[in-house]
């Protein structure tokens, strides 16, 4: 009869710890994907823009408002124009409604980023994390 012992020890922790921190990683790449697409779309240019196409802008505001950042917990990207540098005109683009007594028609700008970046997220997490 012949004996043997093994010992082995679990790293799954370094394992964990690297997924959360390549998924963090990654979200930011999709966050900034998906801003530039937004921000692509949007042209300067003088009278509004065709109902149904992204907003045209006339003083840079809108453009320079949209942001993204990454939220640790949960773990989420929050990408659009910021409330506080542009207010809530890029809703009023995006949805249709009403902003300082004035109705917008819908100028989504934000969804039609997403769709035109969606296929491309998928490859963002491939190979995002490595031995």
């Amino acid at each position: 009869m012949v004996g043997m012992r093994a010992k082995t020890k679990s790293e799954m922790y370094k394992v964990i710890q690297e997924a959360r921190r390549a998924n963090i990683k990654t979200l930011g790449h999709a966050g900034g994907a998906i801003r530039k697409a937004a921000l692509r779309g949007i042209k300067k240019a003088e009278g509004p823009a065709p109902v149904g196409h992204p907003p045209h802008t006339h003083t840079e505001r809108l453009p320079r408002a949209i942001r993204y950042a990454v939220e640790k917990s949960p773990k989420a990207v929050v990408i659009g124009p910021d409330v506080e540098a542009f207010g809530t005109a890029g809703k009023a683009h995006e949805f249709g409604g009403r902003y300082r007594h004035e109705q917008y028609p819908k100028r989504p700008f934000m969804a039609p980023a997403l769709e035109n970046v969606k296929d491309r997220l998928p490859k963002f997490w491939a190979k995002s994390i490595r031995s």
